[in-house]
């Protein structure tokens, strides 16, 4: 019998998790099957424990659940604790252990496969949600010279940044700006984690934002949003959100399975799709 994983969310039939697992499994070998689960707002917790109890192994977790599946768990890793979010669980008997591979896999899609050092540049985190709380802690673990968090709640900005200037070894680097306080910065970075690209929007930015050879990366995937064609506009390269779907994937396949995929095939072929 192969062993049980799934993604959870609502909604969840859009989700590519499943095709990106069948194919890491296929591509290692490995005895499972993957599906997804559309859970009730209500009842998260309930579909959980079933699907735990019913054998299941693992679970992907995706909006709007990621802080109620940190909240579920009975074990938590440091990169769940950082996040106050958990994106996978893990079952192991009694226990369900949260873990966070969504800073991990922003990492690994811009160093590995886009080649960009993070050590010593400036970033500048756009949103504060928690899409932003799941980056943050591995953003910092490359010591950056400044990681910026520009929102339009500046309450909320400030409780991000003063969460990892506490907590990370590297938070004195971190500050907060609005929108507005950004003109005259420029930065080496730029990562769009607020959703405004689904309403077809984008924060109000400065034009003279991004520096020489920046890059700015949006992690919506599947369309060109309004912040891509303004930095590209501006004079940015443009990156989208897939291959850190990706990245994140695998890293989860690798907490579940003690394996890690080869993730180029597979970005390949979602871009091609």
């Amino acid at each position: 019998m192969p062993d049980r994983y799934a993604v959870i969310g609502n909604p969840v039939d859009h989700s590519k998790s499943p095709q990106i697992h069948a194919e890491f499994a296929r591509e290692t070998g490995q005895d499972m099957v993957y599906g997804a689960i559309p859970a009730p707002v209500e009842a998260f917790e309930v579909e959980v424990r079933r699907f735990g109890k019913s054998g299941g192994r693992g679970l992907n977790v995706t909006l709007p659940f990621k802080h109620r599946a940190y909240g579920l768990a009975t074990r938590r890793t440091s990169r769940a604790e950082q996040a106050q979010a958990a994106n996978t669980l893990v079952f192991q008997g009694a226990d369900v252990v949260g873990d966070n591979t969504d800073g991990v896999g922003l990492v690994r899609d811009l160093t590995a496969n886009l080649q960009r050092a993070l050590r010593s540049r400036r970033i500048l985190l756009m949103g504060a949600g928690g899409a932003s709380w799941g980056v943050c802690g591995p953003l910092l673990d490359r010591a950056p010279a400044a990681l910026v968090i520009a929102n339009r709640s500046m309450d909320k900005a400030d409780a991000l940044a003063g969460h990892f200037r506490a907590c990370h070894a590297n938070g004195r680097v971190v500050s907060t700006a609005g929108y507005g306080e950004l003109s005259g910065k420029r930065f080496d970075l730029v990562i769009n984690a607020t959703s405004a690209g689904l309403e077809g929007t984008m924060p109000e930015l400065p034009e003279d934002l991004f520096a020489r050879d920046a890059l700015a990366y949006e992690m919506l995937y599947g369309r060109t949003t309004p912040f891509m064609a303004f930095a590209a506009a501006h004079g940015a390269l443009v990156a989208d959100g897939v291959g850190m779907l990706v990245e994140q994937a695998a890293e989860s396949f690798h907490v579940w399975r003690g394996v890690r995929p080869e993730t180029a095939p597979v970005i390949r072929l979602l871009r091609q799709t």
